[in-house]
């Protein structure tokens, strides 16, 4: 009996060191935001509302982005109750559609005075067309939140310093930019297997942080910088179109190795408010620290090519 005892000591102490593991660093910042004003995309669920929470409480007058009017305003109920803060607004925005990004943009530019954080956290793990002819992870992922930054770069130049903080993953280390794919397919990849998804979504990330680098070099000389981040393995929406039979797999594993909704928005909070880390813009973010990438997400002439081709699309050119 005391080995069955014994053992099963071991098995909770285990399970409490590997859970305190994979929630990793925490923002220590305690940076006030009165006065300021801050974007979350997708902020309706998910770690793009623990993030509006905690911007919140800091004093921050904080826009929810999202796409569906219901569920934003539920999740504006949301961030008030949590963050006991009245200065939260909701306003749609779906970045599947280039003309709801330029809405957005303008009636915000219109009706708020001040940006001073743009935190681009929405992303869909779905294959799918837009209504623009594009890839849905592509358009989603990077060229909405590519558009959405040009439009509204005079305002947060305009309040600086400011800072732009694109939600990436480890994932883009498998990602791979094929522009002749692109050409065929109005997206970095085909096919519907759980293989093809990931590869896509993948190489969506890969742009995020192509986007951050390429940004970065653009903005040197002003008062805006960028970063952008792995938030780490969550267990959030992003898998709500996985099958029933996958998800049932998966759910216990993804419980045990995944971070907390609190856990996972500590980088990008991290990048948001973190003092002392403007000399780091472009660079790639994971549990509140800098990490290093590979030279395929640094590669000058791609995130150029990239950058061209996301002002095309986006008939900026």
């Amino acid at each position: 009996m005391s080995v069955f005892f014994l053992g099963v000591g071991i098995v909770v102490v285990a399970y409490f060191l590997l859970r305190i593991y994979v929630s990793g660093a925490r923002c220590k910042s305690k940076a006030k935001l009165d006065g300021k004003t801050v974007i979350v995309t997708g902020s309706n669920t998910g770690i793009g509302r623990e993030t509006a929470v905690d911007l919140a409480r800091r004093g921050a007058r904080v826009i929810l982005a999202c796409r569906s009017q219901s569920r934003g305003e539920a999740a504006l109920a949301i961030v008030k109750r949590e963050s006991s803060s009245s200065n939260v607004v909701f306003m749609q925005l779906d970045l599947a559609s280039l003309k709801s990004v330029r809405s957005f943009a303008e009636t915000f530019l219109k009706t708020e005075s001040r940006l001073d954080i743009l935190i681009n956290n929405a992303g869909v793990y779905l294959q799918g067309r837009t209504e623009d002819g594009l890839g849905l992870m592509f358009e989603v992922n990077h060229l909405g939140h590519f558009l959405l930054t040009h439009l509204l770069l005079d305002r947060l130049k305009e309040c600086g310093p400011s800072r732009v903080v694109n939600v990436s993953s480890m994932l883009h280390q498998h990602g791979n930019l094929d522009f002749n794919v692109f050409n065929t397919h109005k997206e970095f990849g085909a096919g519907d297997s759980l293989m093809d998804v990931m590869k896509v979504y993948s190489h969506s990330k890969l742009c995020n942080v192509l986007f951050t680098h390429e940004l970065a070099k653009r903005l040197q000389g002003t008062n805006v910088t960028c970063y952008s981040l792995h938030p780490g393995v969550i267990n959030t929406e992003l898998t709500r179109h996985y099958s029933k039979v996958l998800k049932m797999v998966l759910k216990p594993i993804i419980r045990l190795f995944s971070k907390d909704l609190e856990a996972g928005a500590q980088t990008t909070l991290y990048c948001a408010v973190q003092e002392g880390i403007e000399g780091l813009s472009g660079r790639y973010f994971s549990d509140c620290a800098v990490k290093e990438v590979q030279p395929k997400a640094r590669d000058d002439a791609v995130a150029k090519k990239l950058w061209e081709l996301s002002e095309k699309l986006c008939d900026l050119s």
